[in-house]
């Protein structure tokens, strides 16, 4: 498409030349009518000759030869870097003898630029999925928190007074450790997310045994349910509730497929995961908390942001109850 100001559209470019070539008019004279100069429309006038009507059309900018293009061993040197080394474009340049500004321009033709493009584990570059519809596939995972004692924690009190408070609380509760030691005990968020729409659910328990485990998935399923959504198969990792026959059992029950991922590769429940840091950014330790009782009555009014009015980045910043097809404005705010 020819550009804003420019003096001939492909149309007029067009007329120009009919009017040299078909209507005999002479260069000069179809120049001066149109208001061009003279090498301008004989150009138009030999590529009428030539194409015809279809050479009216803009032509791609792009020069036929790039002669200081980057070779392509070098390319596949710098890639081979990023990816096994991950190493920055300074690093790489150093290495291959090149400016830092041509490794950073390879590694943005070849999507390398950024780190989060390639994965942690493997230095493959990473490969991202969504399942197409919700209910699809949802992912579970338990997310353990340290119970905050009575008084507050010390992320805000400091260490000395969190050590204090945690003393007290530990001997009002009576919990000990593994060692025997006075705890304040760990509260454990059973956390559910479905895949295609980001939507959460999340309980939180005293501990991760099977029958807790299975009680949030029945939980989950009905809430989903009451949304309008079927769940078809579940994602977990290999804890040992999640490898029981319960597990096993309830999931046939309810008709859901039970997977798990690959052993020590928590990439695979990414979504969970993320979620996870999102929850504790969000609602674990974004204020101070002044008993694990308050932190915990917090959860349900965050989870409702979430899921009802905090911008998702991976869905075209729409809250992620917008993915899921029956929810009619304001049911469910």
């Amino acid at each position: 498409m020819s550009h804003a100001n420019a003096a001939l559209t492909p149309r007029q470019r067009l007329r120009l030349a009919q009017k040299i070539v078909d209507e005999e008019w002479t260069v000069a004279a179809a120049a001066d009518y149109f208001r061009v100069s003279w090498p301008t429309a004989a150009k138009w006038a030999r590529r009428y000759v030539e194409l015809g009507e279809a050479g009216m059309a803009d032509r791609s900018s792009r020069p036929h030869a790039h002669p200081n293009k980057t070779p392509t061993h070098r390319v596949k040197k710098i890639v081979h870097l990023r990816i096994r080394k991950r190493l920055g474009p300074v690093q790489i340049a150093d290495r291959v003898g090149m400016p830092a500004s041509t490794v950073h321009a390879v590694l943005k033709r070849c999507r390398l630029n950024r780190l989060s493009h390639v994965d942690v584990k493997t230095g493959e570059p990473a490969r991202r999925y969504e399942h197409d519809k919700p209910g699809a596939l949802i992912h579970v995972d338990v997310k353990k928190l340290g119970n905050i004692p009575d008084g507050g924690g010390w992320r805000y009190v400091g260490r000395s007074q969190g050590d204090r408070n945690r003393a007290v609380t530990a001997k009002r509760t009576g919990k000990r450790g593994i060692a025997g030691d006075m705890v304040t005990g760990t509260a454990y968020v059973h956390t559910v997310i479905d895949d295609h729409s980001r939507v959460a659910y999340a309980e939180i328990h005293d501990d991760e045994r099977a029958e807790t485990a299975i009680g949030v998935l029945q939980r989950a399923v009905s809430w989903f349910a009451d949304r309008g959504v079927r769940v078809e198969r579940v994602l977990s990792d290999n804890g040992p509730a999640y490898r029981s026959h319960a597990w096993r059992r309830v999931c046939a029950e309810l008709a859901i497929t039970p997977k798990r991922t690959r052993p020590y590769r928590p990439q695979t429940n990414g979504k969970i995961e993320r979620f996870h840091r999102t929850m504790a950014d969000g609602w674990a330790y974004v204020k101070h908390y002044n008993s694990e009782s308050a932190r915990r009555a917090a959860l349900p009014a965050w989870l409702h942001f979430y899921n009802h009015h905090r911008p998702h980045t991976a869905i075209g910043k729409l809250p992620p109850i917008s993915r899921i097809s029956n929810n009619l404005p304001g049911q469910y705010s």
